[in-house]
């Protein structure tokens, strides 16, 4: 039976920190499920799901616990389920730009919240406008939508949102996984 672990590892950034989370979970027989990886700042972030048995995740915690001593980093565990059966959900891929202005992402996500629409997937970009040197965000989401749910009445409730809100924005199918 397989057993579940998400993992959450925030350090300094520095050369082959991916490689050392990938090595021991390959050495005690884990398999990386899932995983995002980025450098925000100075400091690289991870959060991974790892599948193995009950003693290869036991192991795999306790890899982590010296890996984290050695390099100095901050770690959370949590033993989690399988992934859900998603057959009743349609994945749609969002992106959002506009003036980057505090409470955007806060209103697009109770938005989709208040849809009953689960957000699979969030990443956010900042830059600055090329003429205007404007702070913009972009963003990009995936949700999952439910198959009993009208798209077009959806997509209108959401270019209707992002109209008052002055965001530019598009919701489509995510191609190659429908």
């Amino acid at each position: 039976m397989e057993n579940y672990l998400v993992v959450s590892v925030l350090g300094a950034d520095k050369p082959g920190i991916a490689n050392e989370l990938s090595t021991i979970s390959s050495e005690n027989c884990c398999n990386v499920v899932d995983s995002r990886m980025a450098v925000l700042g100075g400091e690289f972030a991870v959060i991974m799901m790892i599948a193995g048995s009950w003693n290869s995740i036991a192991k795999f915690e306790t890899a982590l616990g010296v890996l984290e001593k050695k390099e100095g980093l901050m770690t959370l565990v949590k033993r989690t389920e399988m992934p859900l059966n998603k057959s009743n959900l349609m994945p749609y891929g969002v992106q959002v730009i506009s003036v980057d202005s505090p409470g955007i992402i806060k209103d697009i996500s109770t938005f989709f919240s208040s849809q009953s629409i689960n957000i699979e997937n969030l990443q956010t970009d900042s830059y600055k406008a090329p003429h205007t040197a404007a702070p913009m965000l972009v963003i990009n989401m995936t949700v999952n939508i439910p198959v009993s749910m009208h798209i077009a009445d959806l997509r209108d409730r959401f270019t209707s949102f992002c109209d008052d809100l002055n965001l530019d924005a598009s919701i489509e199918p995510m191609k190659g996984l429908l």
